[in-house]
């Protein structure tokens, strides 16, 4: 018996947890070094001492875990018991710790209950840690605001409590003005010291009870609870004359920003997430294109935010048919009208998406999107590489007779390509990646788009041709200054835009125009194409007035481009 309880006692001496055992009033018997070390009390000094003089619980989930209570709990049913999961009990130096233990009785050879044994262990650096990745996961590192995702859930809260039990909120979504200038200027250091700064001066200017979030770059989202869109408009008015009157001041620069914010209500009849988050961006969006600087509110019945957020719909579906090759390419004839001049046949390349339910969707549905988001550039660059992988292959292998392999291929491009200092790079590139006669491709933009950004519109004509491909102004007639700007640029085909064309038969005026076009274009030494040709009698007509090249209905209708594309 004496070796059996030496071994026992040893045991506990030397176990990695804290032991502290009383008899069945609660009186302290024995601490083992471990428990010592915690509660910071040695054994002569509290043996014989009740344990809650030494075991003090002070933060727990309930009354219940007062050391007494759970005394009485295992006498009173004779079974383990475990402490609230964290306890905190204060050692003898005030020092708390955080602790997770059990209590359990202690039982002679007829099942009696003479004692009761307190196992437990220091988990304070544990649960520290445990808060610290969990603040970590919901708050930004940066600027130490909530995230997104756990905006997104607040927000998600937000929206249950408005439907179950009609509270009103207002979801606010703040955009900066110019902080890209201070990231150029001043680099990213800088950029990201703005946004600490004015994080603090945000979160001074709203209660307590709202919530500031970083969503993005240099976005912000809040949540005014409790809040109807009247108030909302004061309190972020006063959000956005505090942005504006803000200075920030890096080293020798002194820069001032702005702000865009768009307000959302929510309410009973409001949705899921995904539709006020879509409606916030869409309202802030539309306040920055109505000048910047201003509050707008969400309606439904607005035309223009309902048109963006049609617009934001299809960003979702852009990005995922770039990724899993959802593009495909139509083609549409363009014909010689004078068949003896021995001119090439055209065809210009036209884009469609195939939406993951097989339905293939026309560009005037999605391009708008993909303009105003920043898509653009990928989606030219995809159609480029995508059509020479293919075009390369038809050459080499002549997979069909159906077409000459001499023929003109029009590429569209978009202005933003046109403005893309590396899009030159990259075109150089694919060519030299691909063997394409650089003759048989022809490359189109928009008047519009090269008179937004005539210099550099020209400079890419320019080094284009320089690689022996031919350039088409398209939609030419649309812009106020047409004629005053042709002849800046060395395009080798003016297209002229299909509105004039398509009325030629019945008004005078669109018929002396198109004939003026017509004519100007072959004084400064380009040919011409006509859009919209939809029938013989329009086409007898263009060929009176001396114009080169058709297109439209009338001729070919687009059709899948019928040699396969590689992968």
């Amino acid at each position: 018996m004496f070796q059996d309880k030496e071994l026992a006692a040893n045991v506990i001496r030397s176990m990695g947890d804290a032991v502290i055992t009383t008899d069945v009033t609660g009186v302290i018997q024995y601490l083992n070094p471990i428990a010592e070390q915690i509660t910071g009390w040695r054994l002569e000094q509290v043996k014989g001492q009740p344990l809650a003089e030494v075991f003090c619980v002070i933060k727990a989930l309930s009354p219940l875990s007062a050391i007494a209570n759970v005394l009485a709990a295992v006498i009173n049913t004779g079974k383990a018991v475990r402490l609230d999961h964290p306890s905190t009990i204060i050692a003898q130096d005030r020092a708390e710790y955080a602790v997770d233990g059990t209590a359990a009785p202690v039982c002679d050879r007829n099942n009696q209950t003479i004692g009761i044994v307190l196992v437990f262990r220091d988990m304070t650096q544990h649960y520290a840690l445990a808060r610290k990745l969990s603040w970590q996961a919901s708050h930004d590192f940066l600027t130490g605001l909530v995230n997104r995702r756990e905006f997104e859930q607040r927000l998600s809260e937000a929206i249950a409590s408005a439907q179950e039990t009609g509270q009103q909120h207002t979801l606010c979504y703040l955009d900066l003005d110019q902080f890209k200038i201070v990231n150029d200027t001043c680099g990213h250091v800088a950029g990201d010291e703005l946004l600490r700064q004015l994080s603090v001066l945000l979160r001074r200017r709203l209660r307590t009870t709202d919530t500031l979030a970083r969503i993005g770059g240099d976005e912000f989202g809040i949540i005014l609870h409790n809040c109807d869109p009247i108030n909302a408009n004061s309190m972020t008015d006063e959000l956005l004359t505090m942005v504006q009157g803000f200075r920030f001041v890096w080293q020798s620069n002194t820069f001032s920003i702005g702000a865009s914010i768009g307000l959302v209500s929510i309410n009973a009849q409001s949705r899921d997430l995904n539709s006020i988050l879509g409606a916030a961006d869409a309202a802030c969006y539309a306040a920055k294109e109505r000048g910047r600087n201003r509050i707008l509110l969400y309606q439904a019945d607005d035309s223009d935010l309902v048109q963006q957020r049609g617009e934001r719909r299809w960003i979702a579906h852009i990005t995922k048919a770039l990724e899993d090759k959802r593009f495909c390419l139509y083609q549409q004839k363009i014909i010689p009208i004078d068949r003896s001049s021995g001119a090439k046949t055209h065809y210009e390349l036209l884009l469609r998406m195939v939406l993951q339910t097989g339905e293939v969707i026309a560009p005037m549905a999605f391009i708008p999107a993909a303009e105003r988001y920043g898509l653009m550039i990928s989606i030219d660059r995809w159609v480029v590489s995508h059509f020479f992988a293919g075009y390369q292959s038809f050459a080499q292998n002549k997979l069909t007779e159906s077409q000459d392999s001499n023929c003109v291929y029009a590429i569209n491009l978009s202005g933003v390509s046109v403005s893309d200092d590396q899009f030159l790079v990259f075109l150089k590139e694919q060519f030299r990646a691909h063997k394409i006669s650089p003759e048989t491709i022809c490359f189109e933009i928009t008047e519009t788009a090269a008179i937004a950004n005539l210099s550099k519109a020209a400079h890419l004509i320019e080094a284009i041709k320089d690689m022996g491909c031919s350039f088409a102004l398209d939609d030419f007639g649309s812009g106020m200054s047409s004629f005053a700007y042709l002849k800046n640029l060395p395009v080798d085909y003016v297209k002229i835009d299909g509105s004039f064309i398509k009325n030629i038969m019945n008004d005078s005026v669109d018929s002396a125009l198109v004939e003026c076009m017509n004519r100007i274009g072959h004084e400064i030494g380009m040919q011409t194409i006509a859009e919209f040709v939809e029938n013989d009698s329009i086409l007898e007509k263009l060929r009176g007035f001396g114009v080169d090249y058709a297109q439209g209905y009338g001729i070919a209708k687009p059709s899948p481009l019928n040699f396969s594309l590689a992968a």
